[in-house]
């Protein structure tokens, strides 16, 4: 391998995030280092570096890659930002008063990190590596962790719980599952729950089947399907957030897809707020139903001869 393809494979064993495995974190690792192409790993050192005149200047000159001067930034908020919280980088570890626009703001390799580099390709490399996260920790364990006590909750209704990723369209899913469907929909079954990374995160294959929903288009369905037993009602929910209600044309599409479903069908268009209501106002169909998260116990219903009920 070339040295950057090795810097490469020693920021995978640190634990470093794949967006931290590419050429130009591999040239920092090495700048920082300051290991040219013919230098050996045992020889690695640590020296405090600035961005443009110290990293970005050895590896113009030494590996012939001249970036150009606008990159100051991409490598300090995508590479070395993230080498510092890995704990690979130190920074201003020479003068730690400095100012944050200091011209003589610099990084350099910490001592734990230079100890594993200086074990690359020897018998001893795997425990370094080892000892360097043990000590350390992953950089790609802490992001997942913190990934993961964003994820927004479901309780499901029949009392398990499932993820979703973050963001304002899954917030208000987990609401139509946790609030609309107590209030508006007791008892009735979850067939279908998307997500915005996952896409479908809840199928319900057999009952969508019996129903006479074509198993092959949940691509087609909306973001919650549920279903009520008992008075065999079937709820299309659309969450409006960076997607429309249910505007007559979605109604038309829905109803051809479902021709062939026995149950009677109720188009419902939740909202995380009235500001969001307001906005799609004039695009929601009639004979719907309209949730607002923000006032969970009540509904709005758009003209019609009956409240809440297939027509």
């Amino acid at each position: 391998m070339s040295k950057v393809e090795e810097a490469q494979a020693i920021l995978r064993a640190l634990g470093l995030p794949p967006a931290q495995h590419n050429e130009m974190s591999a040239l920092t690792l090495l700048a920082l280092c300051g290991l040219g192409p013919n230098d050996s790993w045992p020889s690695a050192r640590r020296e405090g570096m600035t961005v443009t005149k110290g990293v970005m200047a050895f590896i113009a000159r030494e590996y012939g890659k001249p970036y150009a001067p606008n990159t100051r930034e991409t490598f300090r908020r995508q590479v070395l930002h993230q080498f510092v919280q890995a704990q690979v980088a130190d920074y201003n570890p020479f003068e730690p008063g400095l100012p944050t626009n200091s011209p003589r703001a610099h990084y350099a390799v910490t001592e734990a990190a230079l100890a594993a580099v200086r074990a690359y390709g020897s018998a001893r490399w795997d425990a370094a590596a080892q000892e360097f996260l043990s000590r350390q920790g992953s950089l790609l364990t802490m992001y997942a962790k913190r990934r993961s006590r964003r994820l927004v909750p479901v309780h499901l209704p029949d009392g398990s719980t499932v993820n979703l990723s973050p963001g304002g369209h899954n917030r208000v899913q987990a609401a139509v599952v946790e609030e609309f469907a107590p209030r508006f929909a007791p008892g009735a079954w979850l067939l279908y729950l998307g997500d915005t990374a996952k896409k479908h995160l809840v199928v319900d294959t057999a009952i969508l089947a019996q129903l006479g929903v074509p198993i092959t288009e949940h691509d087609k369905l909306p973001d919650v399907v549920l279903w009520d037993e008992q008075r065999n009602w079937l709820y299309l929910v659309e969450v409006v957030t960076s997607h429309g209600p249910v505007t007559p044309k979605r109604r038309v599409e829905l109803e051809a897809m479902l021709a062939r479903c026995g149950a009677g069908l109720i188009f419902v268009s939740a909202f995380p707020d009235f500001a969001a209501f307001r906005k799609n106002l004039k695009a929601i169909a009639w004979e719907t139903e309209v949730w607002i998260a923000e006032i969970p116990d009540h509904l709005i219903h758009f003209n019609g001869d009956r409240f809440l009920g297939p027509q």
